[in-house]
């Protein structure tokens, strides 16, 4: 079983390690948000001994519609991110959509991710893998809705091949299930961590209903909020490595996929309960 190491900042992904938790907005809004949120999110899983990756996209290119809010766009959004870091001392995720957007995002982030609908852009993963590992950083890379788990030997095979050392975080997400639905496989997870990298679960785009939010006539993403702990809390039952959580104080709100996005006064439970999961899971 894999581990990989953040090591400026002591945290560990993978086998016989504390439960990661990745986590923050779906979309960056504003600095006084990403910090609240930030702040929130560090002092639980401080107090749950969990580590902790501040998330947030600064931009994000696959919307249903062309008038979806996307973010502030990479130069400000970077700029956020970073000032989020400063301020909280904490590692940061975020997401690549071009080329061009490797080398300044892994100059900022930490653990630097690859969307699921682009894992398979050759020429994105092997900028991205060169990036991140000249930057010190981590590779997490969701796999598509549309690959077999083990399917995704082939990404990682492109990565280390681009960037040998770099470190590869999978993360699950669902499967297209029909149409305008997704479903998880929990029995992935294993697979997916049998190809020598540690596995996150995004609980949150995993309860998504693509393309069918009634609210817009499907111009936007639906989404099932009260299925992010259950997806959340059976893929740690069935040895997920890390949690990707979405977060907001006002999720009907949020600027982008609300009805997948956790209310942030229920954090604390949900992470608290998580931890307990994984422990059971380490103790067998």
């Amino acid at each position: 079983m894999a581990v990989v190491h953040l090591q400026r900042w002591k945290l560990s992904i993978g086998a016989g390690q504390p439960l990661v938790v990745i986590a923050g907005l779906n979309v960056l809004e504003n600095l006084e948000l990403a910090l609240k949120v930030g702040r929130e999110l560090k002092a639980i899983t401080a107090d749950l001994g969990l580590p902790f990756v501040f998330k947030a996209s600064f931009d994000k290119a696959n919307r249903s519609s062309i008038r979806s809010y996307r973010g502030p766009g990479l130069k400000d959004g970077l700029a956020m991110l970073a000032e989020v870091k400063r301020q909280l001392n904490v590692p940061i995720a975020t997401d690549v959509h071009e080329i061009d957007q490797a080398g300044p995002v892994a100059a900022v982030a930490d653990l630097v991710q690859i969307p699921a609908f682009l894992c398979r852009q050759t020429d994105l993963v092997v900028a991205t893998a060169r990036a991140t590992l000249a930057a010190g950083g981590c590779l997490h890379i969701k796999k598509a809705q549309f690959l077999a788990p083990w399917d995704c030997r082939n990404i990682i095979d492109k990565a280390r091949e681009a960037a040998p050392g770099v470190d590869i975080v999978l993360c699950e997400r669902g499967s297209s299930f029909g149409f305008n639905n997704l479903v998880v496989d929990m029995l992935g997870i294993a697979e997916m961590q049998r190809l020598g990298a540690p596995v996150t679960i995004d609980a949150t785009h995993a309860v998504q209903l693509p393309g069918a939010d009634p609210r817009t006539n499907g111009g936007s993403t639906g989404g099932r909020r009260d299925g992010v702990p259950i997806i959340a809390k059976a893929a740690v039952a069935a040895g997920a490595d890390g949690v990707f959580l979405e977060f907001h104080p006002d999720p009907d709100g949020a600027l982008c996929d609300g009805p997948s996005c956790l209310p942030l006064d229920s954090a604390a439970s949900l992470l608290a309960t998580l931890k307990s999961v994984h422990q059971a899971v380490q103790a067998l």
